[in-house]
């Protein structure tokens, strides 16, 4: 169990461990900073990222990040369609859940 009791208190561990869930996120390159991305993060039960790899795509958006994904990761599968968000700022991104090949 990831809390800890202290006194009246009850609070997460400091450091996540816990691989609960993999997900992959890919955006659109709003205000032209040139770089084309796809973030691949694990997060805990308590959705606080455990970890996270980035690589650079040659385009914005879903397609191209399934082509990278295949490239690579290949053993790294979408295990959901992308579904479309808009960040704070109102950049377009995309997320979908990930998981690697039971049968690697």
């Amino acid at each position: 169990m990831p809390l800890m009791t202290t006194g009246e208190f009850s609070m997460l561990k400091p450091r996540p461990v816990n691989h609960h869930r993999m997900f992959l996120t890919c955006y659109e390159d709003t205000f032209n900073y040139g770089w084309h991305h796809v973030d691949l993060f694990v997060h805990d039960e308590y959705g606080r990222e455990v970890n996270w790899v980035h690589w650079t795509v040659e385009a914005d958006g879903p397609e191209a990040a399934d082509v990278s994904v295949r490239r690579e990761e290949p053993l790294l599968r979408r295990t959901t369609d992308w579904e479309p968000k808009t960040s704070a700022v109102g950049a377009p991104y995309w997320t979908a859940e990930a998981a690697w090949d039971a049968d690697s």
